[in-house]
């Protein structure tokens, strides 16, 4: 008798579980409305225009702002340009 139906996915997983595919084409970034790009190496959802990436936690993209990284460095101020 199993304690879970699950597909032996342990607390000790070694190897983050992927997005459903399937999902992409209905997630857009709650920030810009645009649509995201997934980065499989790095298991997260990318904003290349805003240059941020959401990421998958269990299979669940974390789309909550705060919690995505960003990806490149901002632009500079427009008070701290060098001669």
């Amino acid at each position: 008798r199993q304690a879970s139906g699950g597909a032996g996915q342990g607390s000790g997983s070694a190897r983050p579980q992927p997005l459903e595919p399937s999902l992409l084409r209905f997630l857009v970034c709650p920030l810009s409305k645009r649509p995201l790009r997934y980065e499989e190496a790095t298991n997260e959802l990318v904003n290349e225009e805003l240059g941020i990436a959401y990421p998958i936690i269990d299979g669940i993209p974390n789309m909550i702002p705060e919690a995505a990284r960003t990806t490149k460095k901002q632009p500079p101020a427009e008070g701290s340009k060098q001669p």
